[in-house]
């Protein structure tokens, strides 16, 4: 999966997953344009990861790892 740092819009509408439980180990999305923004929940002003829609969706519908 390739990260980028280039410019981007600033995302709004941040969701966390419906797995997340309340330990704070999370991390939440947000769509843009073109991509899918990511960050840490728990430092929602701290950097964000870009990531094109084909590797969020890889990320999102890989089978667990044991």
């Amino acid at each position: 999966m390739n990260g980028t740092n280039r410019p981007h819009p600033t995302p709004t509408g941040w969701r966390k997953s419906s797995h997340s439980g309340d330990e704070g180990a999370c991390v939440e999305m947000a769509p843009l344009p073109e991509s899918v923004a990511v960050r840490d929940s728990k430092d929602p002003a701290g950097p964000v990861l870009v990531f094109p829609p084909a590797a969020w969706a890889a990320f999102t519908t890989a089978p667990p790892r044991a």
